[in-house]
């Protein structure tokens, strides 16, 4: 029998057909529950309960509306995100514009690979830099695949590490179940002092990622091509809308029972702002094999999430400066920051804190231009976005900007 085309797949009723259009939006729904997540969030849990549940909310449902908006980008115009901010902008503009979505991007592989040497550290005592290295190897490999197999054997291998990540931190919940009217508390947004603001902007930087937005657009494209036919678009991108709310539905759960366990199980203890010490007390709290399976979603995180960030980086400097490099002559190069930090010594947790914060000011560089050409007919043609979506996305850009407005003016003035 014929392998179906993709006009057969985006057109027929039979559900495994329509099954088999899905996969983009997990792989990069990998980038919303990386290591930078877990320090963000279990420090979050730890230091104030329940406090912060709302930013997760907040922001996770901003996460499913961009990451469709950018799928839907690139099936509409069969161009990625950088590859249009490429076209458009003059020579100068657009360097810069790479410099800091290259910052962006680094910051991200920093924090993954320093997330998953943690890991091997937890499970095996290997040292950090060591750790490091066999994470930059294990990448490398799950790279080799998506350029040797394609792109469809990539995101099976990333599902995989999807679901391992998803028991290691959902698990524990089941040993020792939240408070439920705390954390419905959670769900009206307030804060504490400019700690809390600090923590917010890292939660919201480790769960909207600038370069998962400029990521989907080239992984909806490059699974599915350009169509010419608008009722393939069409029923493409209905099919984008069911694979971003299944991936980012399951991103946020793994996320908030992060929060939740840390919550339920941490608060109180002494020397659980760091990833080492939370675990130590998940461990004491919960059992020994809870604690192993919370250390195997850490790796599991750290190795897939970094070679997804690799793999946006490349889409970056691809789209923006049109220059390719292969996937593991930059996964090598990449490695470098991350390992300087670990050789340094530099506390990891707080290493994968700060990163967070830093990609939280690189989402506007993202957002705004996403919104702007989602919502432009010259662009769209008739996918542009309708005035709900376009309300709905400048409503999360400035949700995004003012609260890193806020963050910028508690830490200067020293106000709490």
């Amino acid at each position: 029998m014929a392998t179906p085309t993709l006009e057969t797949r985006a057109t027929t009723g039979k559900v495994w057909s329509r099954l088999l259009l899905l996969g983009p939006a997990f792989v990069a729904a990998i980038a919303y529950v990386d290591p930078g997540n877990v320090a963000a969030n279990l420090t979050a849990g730890a230091n104030y309960g329940y406090l912060l549940v709302w930013v997760l909310v907040v922001a996770n449902a901003m996460a499913v509306l961009v990451q469709y908006q950018s799928a839907k980008l690139g099936l509409a115009t069969g161009m990625s995100l950088p590859e249009i901010l490429g076209k458009r902008l003059g020579n100068k503009r657009r360097r810069l514009y790479w410099v800091q979505a290259e910052v962006v991007a680094g910051a991200t592989d920093m924090a993954e690979v320093i997330g998953g040497a943690v890991a091997l550290n937890l499970l095996f005592g290997l040292p950090l830099l060591a750790g490091g290295v066999i994470v930059g190897i294990a990448s490398m490999m799950l790279l080799a695949l998506q350029s040797r197999r394609g792109q469809r054997s990539f995101e099976y291998a990333i599902l995989v590490l999807l679901g391992v990540i998803a028991v290691g931190f959902v698990s524990g919940l089941f040993v020792n179940p939240p408070d439920a009217a705390g954390a419905l508390g959670g769900l009206v947004p307030r804060f504490e002092g400019t700690d809390t603001v600090l923590l917010a902007a890292s939660m919201l930087g480790a769960t909207v990622m600038p370069h998962a937005i400029y990521l989907h657009s080239a992984l909806a494209r490059d699974r599915h091509g350009f169509s010419p036919d608008p009722l393939v678009r069409s029923r493409l991108i209905r099919a984008t809308r069911v694979d971003v709310a299944g991936a980012l539905l399951l991103a946020g759960v793994v996320n908030i029972s992060m929060l939740l366990l840390a919550a339920s199980s941490l608060r109180g203890i002494e020397g659980t702002d760091t990833i080492a010490g939370a675990h130590a007390a998940v461990t004491s709290a919960l059992g020994p094999a809870i604690g192993v399976i919370f250390a195997i979603g850490l790796l599991a995180s750290g190795l897939a999430s970094t070679s997804v960030g690799c793999y946006a980086g490349a889409t970056i400097m691809g789209g923006l400066l049109k220059i390719r490099i292969p996937l593991l002559t930059r996964r090598v190069i990449t490695l470098i920051p991350a390992l300087i930090v670990l050789g340094a010594g530099i506390e990891p947790t707080l290493a994968l804190v700060l990163s967070q914060v830093l990609l939280s000011f690189g989402i506007p560089f993202a957002l705004i231009p996403l919104i702007r050409l989602t919502g432009k007919r010259d662009v769209m043609g008739v996918h542009r976005d309708s005035m709900p979506l376009r309300i709905a996305g400048w409503t999360s850009a400035v949700l995004i900007v003012g609260l890193n407005c806020v963050l910028i003016t508690l830490t200067l003035v020293g106000q709490s």
